[in-house]
């Protein structure tokens, strides 16, 4: 997504600063839920407003801050620079393809590892935590990591737009889906969210949003538009550290409140099994469309992120008496974010300075098999026999010429 307009006033001068460090204002998120968690725990509750005789209205904190986060990164999307991405559809296809396609797989996997293990739901807690985030849209958050690994930027906001533009339809549709593989109470509460989020929940917290922003950033005037972003993204992003440290205390909380330490590694173990195997998914499927390597970094990435705050919210407000459902929640938007940086770092398209070096040593390296048996040219790390000139002069050539091609 496009970052906002360069200024100098205070309030953007803390917001790159903070932008720079989101990492560790995360993991302070997490330490300050460790920690009080009862200021999230109060912030978790729905609170009343009155409107006047009978009539009120409930509001839910973190629905609000997830409206809030999503409204900013509808804003800063380049929608004209959307055309190309329908121009080319390949790789939006494909990667919409496999966010419905590997939740199908992957689950149904996890499931059956999980149904030896102790306890009498036979993992479905665990299981229901993860179907509803390998349910939920594309995370925002992965056009951040795009652009930090110089990837297909367009690709990547594509996905994201069409994935949280049809969550209406496939999040219940997944969600039912599932549902059969799990036991006890789960599958009737995970039937009851399904209805939850077909009823309005993606709508009115991650599509309407979303949609507002995407508006905002095309009919009004590019002034305007600035001023908007202005003092919408320094909230959107303060609001996204809140609505960590919300989620954070419902799970900590009620963790800390009755110690499972076998429960707390087994959600760590199964929402890292999901995340390894949804990003190898991707990196399958890049190879076998044969990508380039931006387009394969975009569409790893969306196979791999989910909007785990969504997930979130969604747990916290149709199964506010299951906390425990965060745990792997939590887990997993920490894994994912780990692994979207190994995959960043290994798709980021070298340096000219790291290229140059890599084709010169090929390059040599080939002058070296064309030289005669029994010498070779001169390293600059080791010493050796010497050619004579004029035949060291041809290999340099042959160099130079490589280098240049």
């Amino acid at each position: 997504m496009n970052p906002p307009a360069v200024s100098h006033s205070p309030v953007d001068r803390a917001t790159n600063w903070l932008r720079r460090r989101l990492g560790r204002a995360v993991l302070v998120s997490y330490a300050a839920a460790l920690l009080l968690p009862r200021p999230g725990l109060c912030l978790r509750r729905p609170h009343t407003l009155p409107l006047g005789g009978p009539a009120h209205l409930t509001l839910h904190t973190t629905s609000l801050l997830l409206s809030l986060v999503l409204l900013s990164a509808g804003l800063q999307v380049p929608v004209r620079a959307l055309g190309r991405v329908l121009r080319r559809p390949k790789a939006m296809l494909a990667g919409i393809a496999l966010h419905l396609a590997i939740p199908l797989l992957v689950v149904p996997f996890v499931a059956f590892l999980l149904r030896g293990t102790p306890g009498s739901d036979g993992g479905s807690g665990l299981l229901t935590a993860m179907i509803l985030i390998v349910a939920m849209p594309v995370a925002a958050g992965a056009t951040v990591w795009t652009a930090k690994g110089e990837g297909d930027q367009q690709t990547m906001v594509g996905l994201v737009l069409a994935s949280t533009l049809l969550s209406p339809l496939t999040t219940p549709l997944l969600l039912a889906a599932l549902a059969p593989l799990l036991s006890g109470g789960y599958a009737q509460t995970l039937t009851s969210t399904s209805g939850s989020a077909r009823s309005g929940f993606t709508l009115a917290t991650v599509v309407l949003p979303c949609a507002a922003g995407l508006l905002c950033a095309l009919v009004l005037p590019s002034s305007w538009h600035g001023r908007l972003l202005r003092a919408v993204v320094p909230s959107a992003l303060a609001g996204s550290l809140v609505l960590t440290y919300v989620n954070a205390s419902g799970a900590l909380g009620s963790f800390l409140a009755r110690p499972r330490p076998l429960l707390f590694a087994t959600a760590l173990g199964v929402a890292a099994l999901v995340c390894v195997l949804s990003f190898v998914l991707g990196r399958l499927a890049a190879r076998v469309l044969r990508l380039d390597a931006p387009v394969a970094s975009s569409l790893i990435l969306a196979c791999g992120m989910n909007n785990s705050s969504a997930s979130a919210v969604l747990i916290t407000t149709s199964l506010p008496d299951k906390p425990h459902l965060l745990l792997p929640v939590l887990a997993y938007g920490l894994l994912q974010k780990t692994a979207a940086n190994r995959v960043v770092a290994r798709l980021r398209p070298a340096s000219p300075a790291v290229s140059w070096r890599v084709t010169l040593y090929r390059s040599a390296a080939g002058a070296r098999r064309t030289c005669p048996p029994g010498s070779r040219l001169r390293s600059w790390r080791s010493p050796g026999p010497v050619l004579p000139r004029g035949r060291r002069n041809a290999c340099c050539a042959g160099v130079r010429a490589g280098v240049a091609g």
